[in-house]
């Protein structure tokens, strides 16, 4: 087997970018402008904001990037209807969003409304009584998602901080785990092609596929519309993100790193760093045109 050389291998005069982060029009806790700060402020190049199943943030942060000066990359990360786990993919460099992207984005809010509610009612059934209005408050009128139930959880000091949140109730297979609807790849893929993007599977481990089943699945998907795979992620060991990189290389697919950066609620992710905490230094042109 041949050594793969890694696409985050620091090169003099390679830019700090992010290609997965979330702002509070999902479950981050910055705002849009805020996370555009917080991004100059790293000294990043660019930054991609990819909001679950929303494009809501996408305005504000396009025009405070052009007031500080850093290139902004319009996206969104979808859920998708999958078994054993989870599969997100992202659409990056969104350019002409228009109504059906829009309804469809609308239509994934509401299956999110309806996942939080069914998790309200199962932490009732629990005996740990609550109104949908009180997890409601506490997202401070953002998007509501597992994220502020596991803030829940810690202020009724049922849980000490939010790694025991998911590992013991909101994680896949716990008490308060309720599967995600999501779209279909091939509804996904086109929403995102006709708007002028790139498709990328986010963190590809989180499909629960054994290695040696995922480069046919992921070979298949590239026939199917996949442009790209988000080897560099920081829920991954860096042999592991290594190994999806070579996978992808192999497919040739296009190669990314994110920090899936949420702020405050996930304070372990940073944005511009990824799996290790290596800085994200790599070539987005692909974004800005040449791959286009």
């Amino acid at each position: 087997m041949t050594s793969h050389s890694s696409i985050l291998q620091p090169v003099e005069g390679t830019p700090l970018v992010d290609l997965h982060t979330h702002s509070s029009a999902s479950d981050g806790s910055l705002s849009p402008s805020q996370l555009i700060d917080e991004a100059v402020h790293r000294e990043l190049s660019a930054i991609a904001l990819t909001d679950h199943d929303t494009i809501d943030g996408l305005a504000e942060a396009s025009l405070a990037s052009q007031r500080r000066g850093i290139h902004f990359i319009p996206g969104i990360e979808i859920s998708l209807t999958w078994e054993p786990g989870e599969f997100h993919l992202l659409g990056l460099g969104l350019q002409d969003i228009d109504h059906g992207f829009r309804q469809a984005a609308e239509d994934l809010g509401q299956m999110r409304e309806r996942r939080n509610r069914e998790i309200t009612t199962r932490l009732c059934k629990m005996g740990i009584h609550t109104e949908y209005e009180e997890i409601m408050a506490l997202a401070g009128g953002r998007s509501v998602g597992r994220p502020h139930f596991a803030e829940f959880l810690i202020q009724k000091k049922i849980v000490r901080n939010m790694e025991q949140a998911f590992d013991r109730y909101l994680g896949k297979g716990r008490p308060l785990y309720v599967p995600k609807e999501g779209l279909s790849f091939q509804t996904a893929v086109s929403l995102i092609r006709d708007a002028g993007g790139i498709t990328v599977l986010a963190h590809p481990l989180s499909l629960y596929v054994a290695w040696g089943k995922l480069p046919a699945i992921i070979g298949s998907l590239k026939k199917q519309g996949l442009d790209g795979l988000e080897a560099w992620h920081p829920s991954a060991r860096t042999v592991e993100c290594k190994r999806l990189e070579a996978l992808a290389d192999s497919l040739g697919l296009i190669i990314t790193a994110g920090s899936d950066f949420h702020g405050k609620v996930r304070k372990e992710r940073k944005l511009g760093r990824t799996a290790g905490g290596l800085p994200i230094r790599m070539d987005v042109g692909f974004l800005f045109g040449e791959y286009r």
